[in-house]
């Protein structure tokens, strides 16, 4: 194993065996960085031993896998925070030590410390081929719409504001309103984060847009409605969804005719974001009212399918079908290969840092629910993974306590809130 001196912060090395990690320690380096994904090659130690192994020798570990091809925004910032966490020196790994210097140095272009162009010969000069990390910059260089995301960690959702680099013109999709849901306080703190992005950023809202309604979180669309005046849309299967809770939760004065949005989209509906065009496709599957929005090469594509190593979505909720989520899913994956597909939640699988965006030809080869199986195989899968799946907490506690209507009385002094909560913030 060679280990190459980056800056007095960092360095990057190729595979350490269980030894290497008290002489890191012995030289110095507080803390390890893990940029390589289990299961490359036969005896490759795997996360699970280098953290064990890190821990003996009394040093951080970060795990934040990455493929060469593959790499994204939510990987580069993943690697970032890792350093900005350590406590001093880091050592940064993969097989050869090329994916972690290409993370560093993605990073310092991001940031403006670094010149794309230059990025070459900072791996010359240090004796790796970054030449990876330039056809990721020329290719970023070329995606519109620009995104970005925001990860919720209590319910693992991700966010997006969604925006047109020359007109300024931007959607926020799938926000998240705070709720606790053993007192019933909401809170906007997830919200207030993505407007102070548009406002730095000097966005315009067009559009508060929600893929379905989420059974793990309440949607901030109508706080955000009242903050910047942009309509708020849904599906238009969305009065099927409001047709079974008015029975299941014997609720007579619910309105079902989607009068709580400002737009109902159905299948093959389209829009425009500044200069941009956005196109609406019927995703169900994992509810009766969920989409996908197809902006630009850019496709959000909610509950359908998650990064390749987190499979697919569950189809248990009233109205969910495996068969139907099994067809949605080829839907989206006959759009380019190229097509950036961003996902509505990530759980984290074996550790790694929150990921969230893939493509077309990444969920194709990769991911187990999808790769190499039939309809019949990936309905039996599906519907026997979701025998193993908790209710959300949500849809258990919100909607028998919050929903019925009942308010709860207003805290004093704490920054919150108790509602009764609309439907359009399910």
């Amino acid at each position: 194993m060679t280990c190459v001196k980056v800056n007095e912060l960092l360095s990057v090395a190729g595979q350490p065996d269980a030894a290497a990690f008290a002489a890191f320690a012995a030289d110095g380096f507080a803390a390890v960085i893990n940029a390589r994904p289990d299961g490359e090659e036969p005896g490759q130690p795997g996360n699970t031993a280098e953290k064990a192994s890190a821990a003996a020798a009394g040093l951080s570990y970060s795990f934040v896998p990455v493929k060469g091809s593959e790499i994204t925004e939510a990987d580069i910032f993943a690697f970032q925070a890792a350093m900005a966490q350590a406590k001093g020196p880091v050592v940064a790994h993969c097989k050869s030590g090329t994916r972690a210097l290409t993370l560093h140095a993605l990073g310092e272009v991001l940031d403006g410390r670094m010149k794309p162009g230059d990025v070459e010969a900072f791996g010359q000069n240090l004796g790796f081929d970054l030449a990876g990390a330039r056809r990721f910059l020329e290719k970023r260089a070329g995606q519109a719409p620009h995104v970005k995301a925001f990860f919720e960690p209590r319910t693992c959702s991700v966010q997006y504001v969604v925006s047109d680099s020359k007109t300024k013109c931007c959607v926020i999709i799938d926000p998240v309103l705070d709720f606790d849901e053993m007192s019933g306080a909401t809170a906007t703190a997830n919200a207030d984060a993505i407007l102070a992005h548009v406002e730095s950023e000097g966005l315009t809202v067009e559009w508060i847009l929600d893929t379905h309604p989420h059974a793990d979180h309440f949607s901030a669309a109508h706080y955000l409605h009242e903050k910047t005046g942009a309509p708020t849309a849904i599906g238009t299967h969305v009065t099927d969804v409001q047709t079974l809770w008015k029975e299941i939760y014997n609720w007579p004065a619910l309105k079902t005719d989607g009068s709580q949005w400002d737009r109902l989209f159905a299948d093959g509906d389209t829009f425009e974001i500044g200069g941009l065009k956005a196109r609406v496709m019927f995703s169900p599957g994992h509810t009766l009212a969920s989409i996908t929005y197809l902006i630009g090469d850019a496709a959000f594509v909610h509950d359908t399918m998650f990064t390749p190593d987190s499979g697919t979505a569950r189809t248990d909720f009233p109205g969910g079908s495996a068969a139907a989520l099994w067809q949605s899913i080829q839907a989206i994956l006959s759009l380019p290969e190229e097509t950036r597909l961003f996902s509505g939640h990530d759980y984290q699988p074996g550790g790694r840092h929150p990921r969230w965006e893939s493509t077309v030809a990444a969920q194709k080869r990769a991911n187990p629910h999808i790769a190499g199986i039939d309809e019949a195989a990936f309905v039996a899968l599906r519907q026997a993974r979701d025998r193993t799946l908790p209710k959300p907490k949500l849809m258990l506690h919100a909607l028998q306590v919050n929903i019925r209507g009942g308010r709860l009385p207003e805290p004093e002094g704490n920054g919150r809130r108790y509602l009764k909560i609309p439907l359009d913030a399910l």
